[in-house]
């Protein structure tokens, strides 16, 4: 899922703007997504996220994060440990928690499955139905892009991944709920 990841920095900035003039919310995501990546300042992140939000926010893909993550690198490079081989029913999915009013790391991240999409399975959450109170309390949006390869996979797998997504998340410092 990193298709610029063979472009140097000022190719990667060039297709930005371009992606700005054109409104086009898909290019824009992958450009700020590759910089990312790549460790690119916090504040150049912010600050790309709210010209892209501006530019195309009807055209920006649902897994590009709303706001700056610092760890959102290790969290792909983390569930992409995670492989399954045959399909089902069940989705893994992860939700960004807002922890600013705590001491430390603002934010965290909730592990679940469901045989929702994730994006129905977080309203679900924040309708309180069948809900986790960390989410109710402090979910603010899904992490799509980590998890896009652990979709519609068997439960029993599903399951697994759960627990041990949560396990990893936390082993590599991340505050973490859900993973049951």
């Amino acid at each position: 899922m990193r298709p610029l990841r063979l472009l140097d920095r000022a190719g990667i900035l060039r297709r930005f703007e371009h992606a700005l003039l054109e409104g086009d919310g898909a290019l824009g995501a992958h450009c700020v997504h590759e910089l990312w990546m790549r460790g690119e300042f916090a504040q150049s992140i912010e600050a790309a996220l709210e010209r892209l939000w501006r530019s195309a926010s009807r055209s920006i893909p649902e897994w590009l994060p709303m706001r700056h993550i610092h760890w959102l690198p290790a969290l792909y490079d983390i569930t992409a440990r995670f492989t399954v081989e045959r399909s089902g029913g069940s989705n893994i999915y992860l939700i960004l928690l807002d922890y600013a009013d705590r001491r430390g790391e603002p934010y965290g991240v909730y592990v679940g499955m469901s045989r929702y999409s994730p994006a129905q399975r977080f309203e679900q959450h924040k309708a309180g139905i069948r809900s986790a109170g960390s989410v109710l309390k402090r979910g603010i949006e899904v992490l799509t892009g980590p998890t896009l390869h652990l979709q519609r996979i068997r439960r029993r797998d599903a399951a697994r991944i759960e627990v041990e997504l949560a396990a990893a998340l936390a082993d590599a410092g991340l505050r973490v709920q859900g993973g049951h």
